[in-house]
């Protein structure tokens, strides 16, 4: 009924600090969690969902920015145990959705052409472009490879040294900092034929976009905790008080997004416009310093499309001066390859929080993961996927 494959029984511990929780110490409920089964307790989460229930006197809007937290919410059925006032929108937050066509049309490109190895996380291979993907690239010949990590790419350039290799870096400030690091492995050992497609994008420039879009609906943020594990979050302050919406910093398992939904809730019934962190057991304001070190000393902040939704300022990275040379787009000359997005897809809607999946006329029937028209329905973090996935049977309600 409520989406959860096991029932596990709370420790004796916990359910002391869930009491405590409920009566309004979140700080020793945190504390006590320390494994995934007490993240997942059905009885704790049911409990929260009723605080939840409990103190709700009105309409709220709240959007997940990580496609992450938005399977966690559609595969345990979190919404679902929500009071029927607290819609839940699904954001941005899934690199692979928001890459821009015409940077997997420049991927592909890539790959066909002889001499060149293209290597990538697997989650790309699929992702149409504006007629193929990467893995029908591959099937037809092309030299695509996946990997598990930037360096494998470095390695491969390393074992090839007369063919060029370029590596697909996307993603949000999560995967940045390894990206940086094989960038500066390249450098220092002198390898002449790496270079990196980039295509990295930022959290909090998209939801100042969101919020400032003129169908915007959304009042309060889960912001993603792995962003905020390598950024902090002092970033989301100024947005938080601009433009007065309460924004939570949330792990991923049921617990932390029901309790992060359950701080935004008592913000948004009390007035309160203030960033607060749910996910403390990862995350401190200042973030990961050595990391932003290096991605100020590898990258520049510059404008960045975002698939469905359009450009934003300052909301992506591109390789700095100092490593324009290991930048594919440059060495490739591929800044004239351009591209339209489907006409029929409405994944930019979703990504904004305008539109649910199923509200896609085509969700279902001519967009499915074997033939997605978009990104949303074939990325593991997409939200057209997580519906398809776990609520198969929504699409014929429409």
């Amino acid at each position: 009924m409520f989406g959860f494959v096991k029932l596990l029984r709370p420790k004796a511990e916990l359910r002391r600090a869930a009491d405590l929780t409920f009566g309004g110490s979140s700080a020793t409920f945190r504390a006590a969690m320390k494994f995934i089964d007490e993240y997942r307790d059905g009885a704790i989460v049911r409990r929260i969902a009723d605080v939840i229930s409990s103190i709700t006197t009105r309409p709220w809007t709240i959007m997940e920015i990580c496609g992450g937290q938005t399977h966690a919410i559609v595969r345990f059925g979190l919404d679902e145990l929500l009071p029927e006032d607290i819609t839940l929108v699904h954001g941005p937050g899934c690199p692979v959705c928001v890459t821009p066509v015409e940077m997997i049309d420049k991927a592909i490109e890539l790959a066909r052409r002889p001499g060149v190895i293209l290597c990538s996380f697997g989650d790309m291979l699929r992702v149409p472009g504006s007629r193929t993907d990467l893995l029908s690239t591959k099937a037809a010949g092309g030299d695509v490879r996946m990997v598990y990590s930037p360096l494998d790419a470095v390695r491969i350039a390393r074992e090839n040294p007369e063919r060029q290799v370029v590596f697909f870096a996307v993603g949000f400030e999560t995967t940045a900092p390894p990206n940086a690091v094989a960038v500066q492995c390249a450098k220092r050992e002198g390898l002449k034929n790496f270079t990196m497609l980039v295509s990295h994008v930022l959290v909090p420039p998209a939801i100042e976009a969101i919020l400032s879009a003129p169908q915007n609906r959304v009042q309060g943020f889960l912001a993603a905790g792995h962003v905020c594990t390598v950024m902090g979050y002092h970033e989301y302050e100024p947005i938080a008080r601009r433009y007065r919406v309460p924004i939570v910093v949330t792990g991923f398992e049921p617990v932390d997004i029901l309790q992060g939904i359950l701080m935004c809730v008592r913000q948004l019934e009390s007035g309160g416009c203030e960033v607060e962190n749910q996910y403390a057991r990862s995350v401190h304001r200042a973030g990961n310093q050595p990391a932003q070190t290096l991605l100020k000393e590898v990258f520049s902040v510059v404008d960045r499309a975002w698939r469905g939704i359009g450009l934003i300022p300052r909301s992506g990275f591109a390789l700095s001066e100092e490593y324009a040379a290991f930048d594919a787009e440059r060495r490739f000359e591929l800044e004239c390859i351009t591209a339209a997005e489907s006409a029929e897809c409405v994944s930019g809607l979703v990504l904004q929080g305008v539109k649910k999946p199923v509200e896609c006329p085509a969700f279902g029937t001519r967009c499915t993961p074997e033939h997605p028209l978009g990104a949303t329905m074939v990325s593991s973090e997409g939200a057209c996927a997580a519906y398809y996935r776990y609520r198969p049977w929504k699409g014929t309600q429409k």
